[in-house]
């Protein structure tokens, strides 16, 4: 759907750690680590595929499948303003009514697409509106 989209779409990622996830703020911690390393959206598709195995070893082999400076990724990974886009996310999140992952708006409009379809369905109709206008 990316390709089918690209010029078209500008998608944008909050991050918002659910509490009950032990790992969930270290993988947002890992995926802008690895951002510094123009690798965020690869991270990121692992992070998701591996989301119920997630623990600190887990991070440490997805960093290295992707061949990241390691140095670099542990010493990016605590700087303070990777926490500050986290919490800055995570108060926005709030303000706006999220609750829970994946939350998705179009156009500021909360959606809940139940199938990807669904979800193709509602960019198709945003993007007549914004030609209509």
């Amino acid at each position: 759907m990316s390709d089918r989209y690209k010029d078209k779409l500008k998608l944008v990622i909050k991050h918002f750690p659910l509490n009950s996830h032990p790992f969930a703020r270290k993988a947002c911690q890992a995926s802008l680590a690895a951002h510094q390393q123009g690798k965020f959206w690869e991270f990121h598709e692992k992070l998701f595929a591996n989301y119920s195995a997630l623990n600190d070893e887990k991070i440490e082999q997805i960093a290295i499948e992707l061949k990241l400076d390691m140095d670099k990724f542990h010493s990016d990974i605590k700087l303070p303003e990777i926490q500050a886009i986290i919490d800055r996310d995570i108060r926005n999140g709030k303000e706006i009514g999220v609750h829970g992952t994946p939350t998705m708006f179009i156009n500021g409009k909360l959606i809940n697409p139940r199938t990807s379809d669904d979800f193709t369905t509602i960019i198709e109709s945003e993007l007549k509106k914004s030609v209509n206008k």
